[in-house]
């Protein structure tokens, strides 16, 4: 199927500057909003404490709700709304945790009741992770992103380059490079930098081009992602971390379908320059890409509209990453080929001019 005239020629290479300028500032305003916040916002699945879901039947203010509460001494920390304003429901956070959930529903129940006896009040959920189980879950969540990250440039490699063996042994050095590093005791985030600069440099020096174009799209798409939870202050849960390897997931297969079009054109087109080649790739598959993004997209605004406040922020999550996926598949992955090039000196679509 096919929307778009297949002679289509969109200038989109022309316009990588720009496309570069506008990444930078997401990226920056992303990066200042997490520094500032001092990190992402984390549910209790990460930070540990206690969730409470409550629904009253008539309409309350969050403060009312703090100070009936505050005979109990749960340490709140938070209370907002969850799902329509109409619904009445409320989401209470409280920084202590503790093993007997049945009894604390009914204690939250019976004194919101006592306080307030014409609005009736129903416990919908109590959720409780203690906090040594929140760090080992933000650990493990770290890691299996950066797992994703490491056997993605190991496939691009193999893939497009044919390398499999120097893919192999990038990973092998940086397996090591990381092991060397975790014995000075440094925390996961900054692990996981150390990991994507050791991995950037190995595949600059391994010249492994598709690989770092790749790598560098999904550090994108994850980086603006990140910073627009922190931007609207949304919390960092388990279904964020499934829903950014989900991001991961489809940029790479996006990203996937340009650069195997751009290694087939290369070989067809071999006497034009570079950039054209990236190019007539680009607008080559644009209509398959915007098929796969428009319909995907259908999904997940379903499932933001209709699926309720469980599901909400994991398909905003998705909404965002499937738009900036999509983007960087043909402003960022793309372009940072005909960096590479620039880099290496060395035209790769044409041919050296044989001796006579």
């Amino acid at each position: 199927m096919q929307f778009i005239k297949p002679d289509i020629d969109i200038d989109f290479i022309g316009k990588r500057k720009i496309a570069f300028v506008g990444s930078l500032i997401l990226i920056a305003t992303s990066i200042i909003s997490l520094t500032i916040k001092g990190g992402p916002r984390y549910g209790i699945d990460f930070a540990g404490g206690t969730l409470v879901q409550v629904k009253f039947s008539e309409e309350i203010e969050p403060q009312a709700v703090r100070n009936a509460l505050g005979s109990m001494d749960l340490g709140i920390t938070s209370i907002q709304g969850f799902g329509k304003k109409k619904e009445h429901e409320f989401l209470i956070r409280a920084a202590k945790s503790t093993e007997a959930l049945e009894s604390l529903a009914s204690g939250v129940k019976q004194t919101l009741e006592t306080a307030y006896p014409q609005n009736k009040a129903e416990v919908r959920r109590v959720e409780m992770v203690g906090p040594q189980v929140g760090k080992d879950l933000r650990e493990k969540a770290l890691l299996a992103m950066f797992s994703a990250l490491l056997f993605i440039v190991v496939y691009i490699s193999g893939r497009f380059g044919l390398k499999w063996m120097v893919s192999i042994i990038m990973a092998s050095c940086l397996f090591l490079a990381l092991f060397v590093v975790t014995r000075f005791g440094v925390s996961i985030p900054f692990l996981i930098l150390i990991a994507v600069l050791v991995t950037l440099t190995l595949s600059f020096y391994l010249k492994l081009r598709f690989a770092m174009g790749a790598i560098v799209a999904l550090i994108h798409d994850v980086v603006i992602t990140v910073g627009v939870f922190s931007l609207t202050n949304k919390e960092f849960t388990l279904p964020i971390i499934a829903a950014l390897l989900t991001i991961i997931g489809y940029s790479l297969n996006d990203t996937i379908i340009v650069f195997d079009r751009i290694r087939e054109n290369s070989r067809k087109y071999h006497r034009q320059p570079y950039e054209l080649i990236i190019n007539r790739s680009i607008n080559e598959t644009l209509s398959r890409t915007l098929l796969t993004t428009l319909t995907t997209l259908v999904v997940v605004v379903a499932l933001f509209v209709l699926g309720g406040g469980i599901i909400h922020d994991f398909a905003f999550a998705l909404i965002i990453g499937v738009i900036v996926g999509t983007y960087s598949s043909v402003y960022v992955a793309s372009p940072v080929l005909i960096i590479w090039q620039q880099a290496m000196k060395k035209p790769i679509g044409k041919k050296r001019p044989r001796r006579r």
